[in-house]
């Protein structure tokens, strides 16, 4: 771990940070704390911190975990070497954390394989949608500690990932990985591309996308997908140690309308979830900065949304 890649580290962290009391201390003595990060890496003494542990409802209750300034920085060094070296790893059809990937360009692959599997709206498409079960906090790291240790020749690298991740304990068997880490985002990439995998190669799936934890399959034959349940399920538990979430998996058809990243998508159009409009509300009444209203309006671009604008848009006039 150079100390170029720690300071370079340090610009990406510190944006939009600079203003925090205990990024502040950290900077006070910067090149003095670098340079002690540093020598820890190398002499193989370096000991993860503990974590401040806060809750947000977004709008279901999640359990945050912030480690110090400094594990913060080399968890951000990590992920500059890492990161290009899994991703091209990866299923072109998984978007989360992810450059030039993310949550339109989802939108954008689930209306294309709706419309390849239905013909253009022309015979049934089924979709198939499932989500794992308390993802984050049933990740296996002895599982994960694995995978990277087969990936990764430099052994002096997978100590310290072991040291990040073991820095964790979710109190279940398990133990998990923390919310509020970066490396937290890539690992989990890691862990499921072996689904992803499967699902591909193993399942021979031709139309799947995969967001996070939350991933659809098309088809036009119902027992297709059916026929997938239980394949997913076992792949699952004695791969990875996960489970589907039991009352979060469903399958339906494109013209029903199915529930995917924060949209009801339909053959000809899809129309925002009223959880994530009234999510919006909520933010902006709270906390009404034109930032927000442009992002929001952006999003709002990417399907049948009129009302809502026009919603946001006098409520955000009416708060300022």
């Amino acid at each position: 771990m150079s100390i170029d890649n720690l300071l370079s580290a340090w610009q990406e962290f510190v944006k939009g940070k600079r203003s925090r009391k205990d990024v502040q201390e950290f900077q006070f003595n910067l090149m003095d704390n670098i340079l002690s990060l540093h020598r820890d890496l190398i002499n193989g003494l370096y000991k993860h911190g503990g974590y401040e542990e806060f809750h947000i409802s977004d709008p279901k209750l999640r359990i945050i975990h912030k480690a110090s300034v400094r594990d913060r920085l080399l968890h951000r060094a990590v992920y500059r070497i890492l990161y290009p070296f899994f991703d091209r790893m990866f299923m072109p059809d998984s978007f989360s954390c992810r450059n030039n990937k993310g949550t339109h360009k989802a939108l954008n692959r689930f209306r294309k394989f709706a419309y390849e599997v239905s013909l253009n709206n022309t015979r049934t498409c089924w979709i198939l949608k499932c989500d794992i079960k308390k993802f984050f906090a049933s990740i296996d790291q002895d599982i994960l500690l694995n995978m990277l240790n087969a990936r990764i020749a430099d052994t002096r690298i997978v100590q310290v990932l072991r040291k990040i991740i073991c820095s964790f304990d979710s109190g279940r068997p398990v133990r998990g990985l923390p919310l509020g880490n970066l490396t937290s985002q890539l690992f989990a990439n890691v862990y499921m591309n072996e689904f992803d995998q499967f699902a591909k190669h193993g399942a021979k799936v031709k139309y799947y996308i995969r967001y996070a934890d939350d991933f659809v399959v098309f088809s036009e034959n119902r027992k297709y997908v059916e026929h997938l349940i239980p394949k997913f399920q076992d792949f699952l538990k004695k791969r990875l140690n996960l489970a589907l979430h039991p009352d979060k998996f469903f399958i339906k058809t494109l013209s029903s309308g199915m529930d995917f990243l924060g949209w009801v998508h339909f053959s000809d159009h899809r129309i925002l979830r009223r959880a994530t409009k009234n999510k919006m509300l909520r933010n902006l009444r709270k906390n009404p900065k034109i930032e927000s209203l442009n992002s929001y309006a952006g999003l709002l671009k990417h399907g049948n949304a009129g009302k809502i604008k026009e919603s946001i848009i006098s409520l955000f006039y009416e708060t300022i």
